[in-house]
């Protein structure tokens, strides 16, 4: 019989973003606390420019765009926010969404499953991703429940289980 296995990735919905992204721009146009005080949030390249003219208000268009995102269903480990910085008048805050698991944390995500999952099951780092295979799915289950279980400092989905 054929090993099972599974992909460990982390990767984001880019068009679940940008719906988080649009829905906080309009919070944004519409809540009275918000009126005259220039703030904004849009796409800049690649990365996610937020404006205010203050330091709270551009923390608070942040926490406007974070709770976006949480009801979207996208981790907020993937979102990587700046300090806010004062240019000219305006406060500013560049966030990006990471993709991809590096190098480093892929090891630590293997050493894991080796050190405290079932015996039978190899991981394997693959580019971005990390492959999980084992005879019995049972054994991979109890993997994903473990990794679920954990504390990691960056966003995981488990796809391609066969």
């Amino acid at each position: 019989m054929a090993d099972s296995s599974f992909d460990i990735v982390s990767k984001v919905e880019r068009q679940e973003v940008d719906n988080a992204l649009n829905q906080s721009a309009k919070e944004l146009s519409q809540r009275y606390d918000f009126k005259g005080t220039g703030a904004t949030i849009a796409w800049s390249g690649e990365k996610i420019l937020m404006e205010a003219n203050s330091e709270e208000r551009v923390k608070a268009v942040l926490d406007v765009f974070e709770t976006k995102l949480v009801k979207r269903g996208i981790s907020l480990k993937a979102l990587d926010a700046g300090e806010p910085q004062l240019s000219g008048k305006e406060y500013k805050i560049f966030a990006t969404i990471e993709e991809g698991i590096s190098q480093e944390n892929a090891k630590k995500v293997a050493k894991i499953i080796r050190d405290e999952g079932p015996k039978g099951v190899k991981a394997q780092v693959q580019g971005e991703e990390l492959r999980v295979s084992s005879k019995s799915r049972d054994d991979l289950q109890e993997v994903q429940a473990l990794l679920k279980g954990k504390e990691l400092d960056f966003a995981i989905q488990f796809v391609n289980y066969r």
